[in-house]
């Protein structure tokens, strides 16, 4: 479930804004935004017009699993202290919390585009994996999956186990493939 801190960042940042500027399309000022984005003002109102000042709309889904946009936040967080092994749980989870839902649920799961986790390879397995599992219900992408920044110039893998060999062709789900991203299709089986 995206904290109101994730969905108003993603929102910014998805129409390249300053927050002086969403302040303005939201008719409050820089302050209300910066507070928002921190989590420390989350009344619906204030977060229904920072929205709105970005072109987005408040929707509620029958779900209490977490997005893309917050496993990204996750995953960013892991990595900065160093811990792939953690920030490869979260993409499971991820992986998890999408293949637990389905239809316009699944959809929603990774509509936001989530910020970067300052890690390209992590990145691209962002985009890889919710257009894999998207894809797999015939759903429509949402855009950002799209981005160039998800792709990668070469074949890398997510260095979580350096004693990982890279897999074959044949093992790595075509969406990760597809951008560069060398990973096990075994890593999202359910155990």
């Amino acid at each position: 479930m995206t904290n109101a801190s994730t969905l108003v960042r993603a929102a910014r940042k998805s129409r390249q804004l300053t927050q002086e500027q969403l302040a303005a399309r939201a008719l409050l000022d820089q302050g209300s935004v910066s507070r928002s984005e921190r989590g420390r003002d989350a009344s619906f109102e204030t977060i229904d017009r920072l929205l709105g000042g970005a072109g987005y709309r408040l929707y509620s889904a029958p779900t209490r699993r977490d997005d893309a946009a917050t496993i990204a936040a996750e995953i960013r967080r892991q990595l900065t202290a160093g811990d792939k092994d953690r920030a490869l749980r979260a993409l499971v989870q991820l992986n998890d919390n999408l293949v637990a839902e389905h239809g316009l649920v699944r959809g929603i799961l990774g509509l936001a585009e989530p910020e970067s986790t300052r890690d390209r390879v992590w990145d691209a397995a962002l985009a890889a994996l919710v257009a894999w599992r998207l894809g797999e219900e015939g759903l429509p992408l949402p855009p950002w999956v799209g981005l160039p920044g998800r792709f990668l110039d070469g074949q890398r893998t997510l260095e979580v186990d350096p004693a990982d060999p890279l897999p074959p062709i044949s093992e790595v789900p075509d969406e990760f493939a597809k951008r560069g991203v060398f990973a096990w299709r075994d890593t999202f089986e359910s155990v």
